[in-house]
């Protein structure tokens, strides 16, 4: 039987928020008539966002042009529409992008995936390489594909360090909203938690077809209420650099530069954390090195010694 989260949020649960109509009555019922320049009427408003007929006359569409939009009945727009539209609503760029590629088709119709992304052997040498710098490679679904030593210690020292070359693989997701010691981490939670809903929310709307990404969010909408209220809100933000404050259980409270680098494989993505060189957050980073090689050096010695 499903529970009154499922009923309540059937669409995410079959990744039906993502789609054009919902993305557009969330964002003209956010919108104001004082926000858009409208005159208030004489009449009480029953809801305080914009009126369809009113965002249709702002975008330059017909009503019924624009009402078939939001019911769903036609889930494709041309560019000049989705740019009225955008204008309208006053749209963020990265809002503006993302009503595009739920408008257009060709964008939205990708090829199925495969089951499980794969992390280049490249990439691990890379991960291996930057060795003093805290660094993960997650993939579009948030499954981890790859951290290095520090990367696995600042973020999820209580998972096994293999765990992203197992069958189920670790996901920041749902570690931020159903792991109690990841999302102690986060001294801004919900901040953190805004960035991972708007991300899966663009991922779902660039691979439709992905019934892998599909599970995810539907896991997380079933088991987590915060995120379900949280994908209900369909969050956009496209940002590559954050500063994010940690309440680490070895190296106490600091605040890292936590860097996103888009790679060219497939919806892939780097995460490093640094801090600048001299200031306490980096001492805090080598106080972690530290005590991760005081860990890793028994075991090194252990497994020397079982070789000989």
């Amino acid at each position: 039987m499903e529970n009154a989260d499922q009923r309540d949020h059937g669409w995410v649960i079959n990744a039906r928020g993502n789609d054009l109509a919902g993305f557009l009555r969330s964002r003209r019922e956010r919108l104001t008539p004082v926000a858009a320049g409208i005159e208030p009427g004489a009449t009480a408003r029953r809801v305080p966002g914009l009126r369809r007929e009113e965002l249709a006359e702002l975008a330059g569409v017909s009503v019924g042009y624009y009402t078939r939009l939001e019911q769903g009945v036609s889930g494709t727009a041309s560019g000049a529409v989705i740019d009225a539209l955008a204008a309208a609503l006053q749209l963020e760029p990265a809002e503006h992008e993302h009503l595009r590629v739920l408008a257009t088709p060709r964008q939205r119709a990708t090829r199925p995936r495969s089951r499980r992304s794969k992390l280049r052997p490249s990439l691990r040498d890379l991960l291996a390489a930057v060795s003093g710098t805290p660094a993960i490679v997650i993939d579009h679904r948030a499954d981890v594909l790859g951290w290095n030593h520090m990367g696995h210690a600042l973020l999820a020292g209580h998972v096994d360090i293999d765990a992203p070359d197992g069958r189920i693989r670790p996901n920041i997701a749902r570690m931020l909203f159903l792991d109690a010691h990841h999302r102690a981490l986060y001294c801004q939670w919900d901040d953190k938690a805004q960035v991972t809903v708007a991300a899966l929310h663009q991922a779902a709307a660039r691979h439709p077809s992905d019934p892998e990404l599909q599970h995810v969010i539907g896991q997380l909408a079933t088991d987590s209420p915060e995120f379900a209220r949280m994908w209900a809100r369909r969050p956009v933000r496209t940002c590559s650099y954050y500063q994010r404050e940690l309440d680490h259980p070895v190296i106490g409270r600091v605040t890292l530069a936590n860097e996103t680098v888009a790679l060219p494989d497939d919806d892939q993505q780097m995460g490093l954390f640094y801090a600048r060189a001299g200031t306490s957050d980096a001492d805090a980073l080598t106080l972690l090195a530290q005590s991760l090689e005081r860990r890793v050096a028994p075991q090194t010695l252990a497994g020397e010694e079982k070789a000989r």
